[in-house]
């Protein structure tokens, strides 16, 4: 039996002077002329210099409104999400009026076309209970054993996982791809806590594994699950509920949506279709930007000795963008969108609740910086950066606070983003099943030159 040496083995886990030297090779032979996307028009991005993206598909399910015509011209506008139609300021506001948690609601609305009445949203809220189950040893066999420190990976393996229980897995009939999106939608909490506390356990911390509640909403079980003492407060228990409606689904074009129908295109199961929806999620770029958010502001709050100092916090602002402070990329980060250019609808709803969470949480000195970081960075962004349309905070400039405020840990933010988007991500496969019969296979133009082969005595 061949056996390799701890020496060895180590070498799996670093960056050799082999690897170096082929790393330079790769640098060296896939670096393309930055000129040539121009020439040939292409959409880095599938989006153009305006943020204008290119018409990939149609959909039934959200709208991203930013612009609207004045005159016969396009002009940027405060920022509005539909989702089957009906704006999301409506819906949360209706849903608060009528003081119940609205994840439940709104998935209806997405995954099925219409607003749900008294009885069918009890049908679907009792359809979603009976599925807050795991297979018999699930916990103890695949969460247990080797835990991630990144709960997005240790997500995508018991999803995996799921897939070798199910005996129609891949069966992709729009019934039965339901029922797994609906499985997924009820389990997701469960295996994002239970992964995180076996993490935990995992480095020496007590375990604890609460069943979810019939009795309490998506949200409610997240906290409930999530604490030893498995309390909560009724506005922590509501911001996070709102946190999930606003995060459910953002259009088809964003880049775990459009993994989506990419994958779902190719005819796979759901498990592998939902996992690559995770891996593109977990991007900081994605995802991944609002425990970015949040560090940023750690890392602000103990470079800047008096946060109320404008001066001062213009400086370390001016230093992010100059690659000078926090992780030296050139990024202020919640700041900009893809599409909103005046505002993001998600913010502006967040932004009401967060000065009532760091009211209850006594943090109104860290709301206030930033508020004061989100009014300055577009005028900073607009002095050192050529900028082709307008530069607001988006929804992940406020949710990492109010992750911060509900005292969730960090390893979660993503996770938490993925337990809504995961009814968008639904919503979609079913749409791709529904009406497109065809793999989805953009061209690339080659570059390179046609070369004869060179023997090998003769390189």
């Amino acid at each position: 039996m061949m056996t390799m040496d701890r020496k060895e083995g180590q070498t799996l886990f670093e960056v050799t002077p082999e690897i170096s030297h082929f790393a330079e090779l790769c640098e060296k032979n896939n670096a393309i002329d930055k000129e040539l996307y121009t020439k040939y028009e292409v959409k880095r991005g599938l989006r153009d210099l305006n943020g204008k993206g290119v018409l990939a598909g149609l959909t039934n399910i959200s709208d991203v409104c930013a612009k609207k015509i004045v005159n016969g011209e396009e002009v940027p506008c405060a920022g509005n999400l539909y989702y089957r139609g009906y704006n999301i300021k409506d819906l949360v506001q209706g849903f608060l009026k009528d003081k119940h948690y609205g994840f439940e609601e709104i998935a209806y609305l997405l995954l099925f076309g219409e607003l749900p009445d008294k009885t069918q949203l009890q049908t679907f809220h009792e359809t979603l209970v009976e599925r807050r189950t795991l297979p018999p040893t699930f916990v103890r066999d695949v969460i247990m054993k080797a835990p991630s420190r990144d709960m997005m990976n240790s997500l995508s393996r018991s999803i995996l996982s799921l897939y070798t229980y199910d005996p129609h897995a891949d069966d992709t009939s729009i019934p039965n791809v339901l029922r797994q999106c609906l499985n997924l939608i009820s389990q997701f909490p469960m295996l994002m806590i239970y992964g995180y506390h076996a993490y935990n356990y995992r480095m020496g911390e007590d375990l604890f594994i609460y069943a979810p509640s019939p009795e309490l909403s998506t949200a409610e079980n997240i906290l409930m699950m999530l604490r030893e003492n498995k309390e909560y407060t009724k506005l922590e228990a509501k911001i996070l509920d709102m946190a999930l409606v606003l995060h459910m689904d953002h259009g088809g074009g964003n880049n775990s949506t459009f993994t989506t129908h990419v994958v779902t295109s190719s005819g796979t199961d759901t498990y592998s279709t939902i996992v690559a929806a995770m891996a593109s999620l977990k991007g900081p770029k994605h995802g991944g930007a609002n425990v970015k958010v949040t560090q940023m502001f750690d890392d602000m709050m103990e470079k800047v000795s008096d946060w109320e100092d404008d001066d001062e916090v213009r400086r370390y602002l001016t230093d992010l963008l100059d690659k000078k402070a926090f992780d030296r990329k050139g990024l202020i980060y919640g700041m900009g969108h893809a599409i909103y250019s005046v505002s993001d609808p998600r913010a502006d709803i967040f932004k009401k609740f967060v000065k009532q969470l760091a009211r209850e949480k006594g943090c109104e000195k860290e709301y206030a910086l930033y508020e004061k970081v989100e009014h300055m960075a577009p005028e900073v962004i607009a002095e050192k950066r050529k900028i082709y349309k307008g530069v607001n905070a988006n929804v992940d400039f406020y949710s990492g606070l109010v992750y911060s405020m509900l005292d969730l840990p960090p390893s979660l933010y993503t996770p938490i983003f993925a337990a809504a988007r995961i009814v968008g991500w639904s919503a979609h496969r079913l749409e791709e099943l529904k009406n497109v019969d065809k793999i989805i296979r953009p061209a690339y133009k080659p570059l390179a030159e046609y070369k004869e082969y060179v023997r090998m005595d003769d390189r």
